[in-house]
């Protein structure tokens, strides 16, 4: 006698026993579980390699090629120069521009993704003032705006190097009196550069940006919003890979807290969305020097205040440099 069932259903499924089905949801959790961690770990992944882009980004800016010269542009006669950074590990490219029976020389340092020129600030009208007022000027290139051997850029870490090379280059030409007259991460680069040397009289820096925590995520910030932590981490790990610097390499801390022996000039406008002008206030504050003054300037931009107050803009300059002492004979 055969034995039925009330149901079409495999005799194998309905012998399956309470162990195999519970095996079966194991598996099925396991499968869960995998698919769960490699959207996780894909999440990650793109989380990590944005910043890494972001860090590369940051450490090789586009630079746009050298359109004109001093001749060009202003009627300045000048002479092609190549020096070294203060270590003697790069040679750097740039322009030097001399004034008639002149000893004073004002160096040139231009800011993060610009070359020598840096159109916007326009950096030709500021270095035929410079000539007007007597004023060997030096331009050149830091090393990320290279148009042979370009490098990344470290923030300052390099391009410190390279401007006392420039400094020093000067100084062998004769200048005994230098003023460092720079830019953003120019400015910056002169603020790290004179806690190293004894051979400037006076800087004059406009919309000084400096390579610190804050300043680095309030860029990211005003581009993607990021959330602060661990993008900055993420960011400090992946700053040495890139570029060979790390955060803790920029002395911003003495920086901000330094009392530098010469004059300083600071000018800074309060819609700077590049380098909060607190940061400039702050180091000014700090200065000792009688002839050390700051300019914050209402509603201005960054490094767009000679452009947006042109007039005033001289006057405080030529006011600052007509304090300096003036230097024995050519």
């Amino acid at each position: 006698m055969s034995t039925t069932t009330g149901s079409n259903a495999p005799l194998s499924q309905l012998n399956d026993t309470p162990a195999e089905l519970s095996t079966g949801l194991v598996r099925f959790k396991h499968i869960i579980l995998a698919l769960l961690l490699s959207v996780v770990f894909f999440l990650v992944f793109c989380f990590i390699a944005l910043h890494a882009y972001i860090a590369w980004v940051l450490s090789n800016p586009t630079v746009a090629p050298l359109y004109s010269n001093p001749k060009l542009a202003k009627d300045m006669n000048y002479e092609n120069v190549t020096f070294h950074s203060i270590d003697g590990k790069r040679n750097i490219n740039g322009w030097y521009i001399p004034a008639e029976n002149s000893s004073k020389t004002i160096v040139l340092s231009h800011g993060y993704g610009a070359n020598r020129e840096e159109t916007w600030v326009p950096m030709y009208d500021i270095a035929h003032y410079a000539h007007n007022m007597n004023f060997n000027v030096l331009m050149f290139d830091y090393g990320f705006a290279s148009q042979t051997s370009k490098e990344v850029a470290t923030g300052g870490k390099e391009e410190k190097r390279q401007l006392l090379g420039a400094i020093e280059h000067v100084k062998q030409r004769g200048a005994k009196q230098i003023v460092v007259w720079g830019f953003s991460m120019g400015a910056g680069t002169a603020l790290q550069a004179g806690l190293e040397t004894k051979d400037v009289d006076a800087m004059i820096l406009d919309s000084a940006f400096l390579l610190e925590p804050d300043t680095l995520y309030h860029n990211i910030h005003n581009q993607i919003n990021l959330p602060r932590h661990p993008s900055l981490e993420i960011l400090e790990l992946l700053f040495p890979v890139l570029n060979g610097t790390s955060l803790d390499q920029i002395p911003y801390n003495e920086v901000k807290k330094h009392d530098y022996p010469f004059p300083t000039l600071f000018i800074h406008g309060t819609k700077d969305d590049k380098a909060p002008y607190p940061i400039a206030e702050k180091i000014a504050s700090n200065q000792s020097h009688a002839d050390s003054d700051s300019w914050i300037v209402e509603d201005a931009h960054h490094e767009l205040i000679f452009r947006e107050h042109p007039k005033e803009y001289l006057r405080r300059v030529s006011t600052f440099l007509g304090k300096l002492e003036t230097p024995e004979g050519p």
